[in-house]
């Protein structure tokens, strides 16, 4: 059995990412199968170890990063980190299944930096700012404040786009979502 390759997704928030990895990995051609992420958080009602994160506590994701057996990881909150533990992509590649990555555009780079042309990096793209403004605005969830910093967020880390492999621009979600599949695709089977 052939092992599975690696593809990273990131974009900034509200581009539809997780929206496009929903649907390209009901794929069964593409044989991908959903990174878990490693977390500090205490579990929600109904989530469990092992199956919608790994959940450890601050000094094991600590004594995890010392070990060097994460491949990204962030402190988003003090206190409250998120990563990707590297026997978790050994786990799915040696499984001859692809793993797909949904992480952010920081941990992205550094991902690929880490697995060269083992990893496929893609970078989902707004049309222009102006409109991804509207998407979260529409989302009905943000303050002036909350998306102004969203925004500001989203301008910077579309500055990174550059750095990935393909650039994918989120205009139709239809056609993203295609374009993303057949550039997977020819990744996979190559």
């Amino acid at each position: 059995m052939s092992k599975g390759k690696l593809i990273i997704l990131s974009a900034p928030s509200g581009c539809g990412k997780s929206t496009i990895i929903g649907e390209i990995i009901k794929n069964p051609s593409l044989n991908l199968a959903f990174s878990i992420s490693a977390t500090t958080r205490l579990p929600r009602e109904g989530e469990k170890h092992g199956v919608n994160y790994y959940f450890l506590s601050v000094d094991e994701f600590q004594e995890a990063i010392n070990n060097n057996e994460l491949v990204e990881y962030e402190e988003v909150y003090p206190g409250r980190y998120y990563g990707t533990l590297k026997k978790e992509i050994e786990r799915i590649c040696d499984s001859g299944k692809n793993v797909i990555l949904d992480i952010d555009v920081k941990g992205g780079i550094n991902v690929k930096s880490q697995y060269g042309d083992k990893a496929l990096s893609i970078f989902i793209k707004p049309p222009c700012v102006e409109v991804l403004r509207e998407r979260l605005l529409n989302r009905g969830t943000e303050t002036a404040e909350s998306l102004a910093e969203r925004v500001g967020k989203a301008e910077y880390e579309i500055s990174f786009s550059k750095e990935f492999d393909c650039i994918v621009i989120n205009d139709k979600l239809s056609e993203a979502i295609a374009e993303t599949e057949t550039i997977i695709s020819e990744f996979v089977n190559k």
